[in-house]
């Protein structure tokens, strides 16, 4: 279902995809006391510890710590700052999450961790999106460097070996003991193993993690936390600052080469000295990018990527599709491109009219270089150029390119963009390079690509909208049914209630009697009973607190894994 959220921006559409609708009902009374402990852990641990702009940050962005927030909440508050949550679906590949930042929308994942994996989970949730990256976009410089780091991660070009790792945060955070771990890892060493070097998203990714997820800003002596990870995660917000882990000072070069473990926590991080200094490096990194660099070089990425892209000819002709095959000349230079399957052609980001993926359903080849025995380049002739040089619509032309390919056929149409040539359709076509055919006749039209060099090339198409228009999902409407609540849930919903004013107190000691009865493992709900406990004068002194409390400490002693959640929850328990 699309989302119902009222929005300033249009989101774009292909990445409709991505975004869903916040049920804000799917909600069970556990998961909203898992948001409500993770809240209040972080918010006290945080004090002092974080970026000044946290904690104004966290209220300025309507995130409330006793209950799950709403994402029109939030987009009410988000909106002064220039962005807006949406809802996404769980884990998204790279592309829609840096596509969804580029264009000022925070993704927010529905889904909240379980209380299992109440410290830390290696899959975005809605702690992480809501409570970890939010805050620090009413930071301006901050929020510029999300943004700039986006925009150019939308562009970054990955591998196909290292896209098939996509899955892995999420088999990761669905395995269980140390020895499913292994087998998860090993799987995504041996995939790793055969992508050939490091691509610009992978590079993009880990400029991304150890800065926006696991960054600390300061003195490396006396660091703060700014990375959404960080203060999302009760587990890595704690180790950080322990003498375990290695504080070094931030350098763009160092961070793109060190690669980063999901499943465990991290053994150094990066601190950068100002948010100033990130926005420096990734204007750096922007630079060695295909999209800035084009060439050979570019195109070579684009077909180890073998997914969407985008070539940009010297004319602004911008070919989108998969690109399968590049001929070269001797010097190793790139003189002829091919892209396999659905291409579309646009200029300045706009589908040319009569060139989308039906046209060019099967693919597009073209050379890159000039034409031999002309007085200037093919893509600086005008109308008047090409009738002197016997170029008129129905005349046969000869044209062979300085790079030793040789196209014949009889002139269709052209189209002019900006005063330059930058098509040239003919029918009945040959071209061919040394005795090789190309392109032959039956074939059909052929589109030549009047540009004499390739001057960017990046991910995706260069009009989402047109050329991913078939893959918008359809707007349905359906009746959203939700688990029935278990008696577990109704305990916490009925503590909850005491807790709003909702539910008279009195029923306390009967929350307890089914709680031990039926649920003795519980650590949680038996913290938020403590809570209240602390707060009603009715049970200060009442032998239900103690026997609770008691009840707790031989949990640690029977279940050594909840010891510091009961613990630290205890620490807060007379706490506001």
């Amino acid at each position: 279902m699309r989302p119902t959220l009222t929005l300033n921006k249009k989101i774009p559409v292909h990445l409709l995809r991505y975004v869903t609708k916040q049920e804000y009902g799917q909600y069970s009374p556990v998961d909203q006391a898992v948001w409500r402990y993770v809240m209040r852990q972080n918010f006290h641990f945080l004090k002092g510890r974080a970026h000044d702009t946290y904690k104004s940050g966290l209220k300025k962005s309507g995130i409330l710590i006793d209950r799950i927030p709403r994402m029109g909440e939030m987009n009410e508050c988000l909106q002064s700052a220039g962005w807006e949550a949406v809802p996404v679906r769980g884990l998204i590949p790279a592309s829609a999450f840096f596509g969804l930042l580029a264009h000022g929308f925070l993704p927010v994942p529905t889904g909240i961790r379980t209380l299992e994996r109440i410290p830390y989970t290696p899959v975005h949730d809605l702690v992480h999106g809501a409570a970890g990256l939010a805050p620090m976009l009413f930071d301006e410089k901050y929020a510029r460097y999300v943004r700039t780091l986006a925009q150019i991660g939308a562009k970054a070009l990955s591998d196909a070996a290292e896209r098939e790792l996509f899955p892995v945060p999420r088999l990761l955070s669905a395995v269980n003991g140390a020895g499913e771990i292994a087998e998860a890892k090993t799987e995504v060493a041996q995939t790793i193993s055969q992508s050939k070097g490091i691509s610009e998203a992978a590079q993009i990714s880990r400029l991304y993690w150890w800065t926006a997820e696991c960054g600390l800003i300061g003195n490396p002596e006396n660091p703060k936390i700014y990375g959404a990870g960080l203060l999302s995660s009760m587990r890595e917000r704690q180790l950080c600052f322990s003498e375990a882990t290695a504080k070094i000072p931030f350098d763009l070069e160092t961070c793109i080469q060190t690669d980063y473990d999901v499943t465990r926590p991290q053994p150094h991080l990066f601190v950068c000295r100002d948010f100033d200094e990130l926005i420096e490096a990734v204007s750096l990194f922007s630079e060695r990018m295909a999209f800035r660099v084009g060439g050979t070089e570019s195109l070579n990425k684009a077909v180890r990527s073998g997914d969407i892209a985008t070539a940009e000819y010297s004319t602004g002709l911008q070919v989108s599709g998969i690109f399968n095959l590049l001929l070269y000349n001797e010097q190793g230079e790139a003189i002829y491109l091919e892209t396999f399957g659905p291409t579309a052609l646009a200029y300045e980001g706009e589908e040319l009219p009569g060139h989308g993926k039906s046209t060019h359903s099967r693919g597009f080849g073209s050379p890159i270089g000039n034409v031999k025995d002309l007085p200037k380049p093919l893509e600086y002739f005008t109308p008047r150029d090409l009738h002197l040089y016997h170029m008129d619509r129905g005349r046969e032309v000869e044209l062979h390119f300085q790079n030793g390919i040789r196209i014949k056929g009889v002139v269709k149409d052209w189209i002019f963009r900006g005063n330059r040539l930058i098509l040239l359709t003919l029918t009945a076509c040959t071209v061919t390079y040394r005795d090789h055919a190309l392109f032959l006749p039956e074939w059909g039209d052929y589109h030549l690509a009047a540009g004499g060099k390739i001057v960017s090339v990046f991910a995706g198409s260069a009009d989402p909208a047109s050329f991913y228009a078939d893959a918008i999902p359809e707007e349905t409407e359906r009746e959203q049914t939700y688990p029935a609540m278990s008696t577990l849930d109704h305990l916490y919903q009925a503590v909850q209630d005491i807790r709003n004013g909702k539910e008279s107190s009195t029923i306390l000691p009967t929350i307890v009697r089914t709680l031990d009865d039926l649920y003795p493992e519980d650590w949680l709900l038996r913290i938020e009973i403590l809570e209240l406990c602390s707060r009603l004068p009715l049970f200060h002194n009442h032998a239900m607190k103690e026997q609770t409390k008691d009840h707790l400490f031989r949990l640690i002693q029977n279940k050594p894994g909840v010891k510091s959640f009961i613990l630290n929850g205890l620490k807060l328990v007379s706490l506001p």
